[in-house]
C-alpha cells in the first residue's frame, strides 16, 4: 500500500498561522487547486482529528470516496459517521493498513495533522510527500510533525513554481 503526505507550511515550517488552524486564509488559489486535486484523484484519505475539525466546512462526502478519521475518541463521533464515506478510527496507522489492505485499498492520501503525520513517519509507512511551501513567516503555529523523534530521510524529486509570489511545490521521496 502506497502512502503520499500531503502537507503545506509556511517558510518557517508551520501548518498553522498561530493558533488559526484555517490554512484557507493564507494558501494560495495555486495549492488549494493542487490539494483539491489530489482529493478528487484518491479514493482513500486519512486525516487527524484536529484536521478533521478544521477542514469540516470543505469536506464534501461522496460514494466511492472514504474518509478517515484517526481519534482516541471515535466513539464521540458516531453520530457523523457515513457508511463507506467517513469514518473515525483508533487504529495504530500499522493496524489502519493492514485493515484497508484487505478491503483491496492500494493508496491512501495522508492529509495530516502534525500528530497523525508523525505517527505515519514514526512506522515508516510513508512513501511520498508533497508538500507545497507558502512565502510567509509566521514566527508560531503546529509543526508538520509533532510529538516523535524523527530522522526520516528526503530524496526530492521535483521543485514547480506554482505562482509569481514564489511558492513552491515540492515532491518527495521518503528514502527508507
Amino acid at each position: 500500500m502506497k502512502v503520499t503526505m500531503v502537507m503545506l507550511s509556511s517558510v518557517d515550517g508551520k501548518t498553522t498561522q498561530g493558533n488559526n488552524k484555517n490554512v484557507y486564509v493564507w494558501s494560495s488559489k495555486e495549492d488549494q487547486k493542487h490539494f483539491f486535486s489530489l482529493i478528487q484523484k484518491n479514493n482513500l484519505i486519512v486525516m487527524g482529528r484536529a484536521t478533521y475539525e478544521a477542514s469540516k466546512p470543505v469536506i464534501k462526502l461522496e460514494k466511492g470516496k472514504l474518509r478517515i478519521v484517526l481519534t482516541r475518541s471515535p466513539n464521540k463521533y458516531s453520530n457523523q459517521s457515513v457508511k463507506d464515506q467517513l469514518e473515525f478510527s483508533d487504529e495504530s496507522p500499522n493496524k489502519l493498513l493492514k485493515r484497508l489492505l484487505a478491503l483491496n485499498y492500494g493508496n491512501i492520501l495522508l492529509v495530516g495533522g502534525s500528530t497523525t503525520n508523525g505517527l505515519f513517519l514514526k512506522q515508516n509507512l510513508v512513501d511520498k510527500l508533497y508538500l507545497t511551501i507558502e512565502p510567509k513567516i509566521f514566527g508560531s503555529g503546529k509543526n508538520l510533525v509533532d510529538g516523535q523523534l524523527l530522522n526520516t530521510k528526503l530524496h526530492l524529486i521535483s521543485v514547480k513554481k506554482i505562482n509569481k509570489a514564489g511558492t513552491l511545490l515540492l515532491k518527495y521521496k521518503i528514502i527508507r
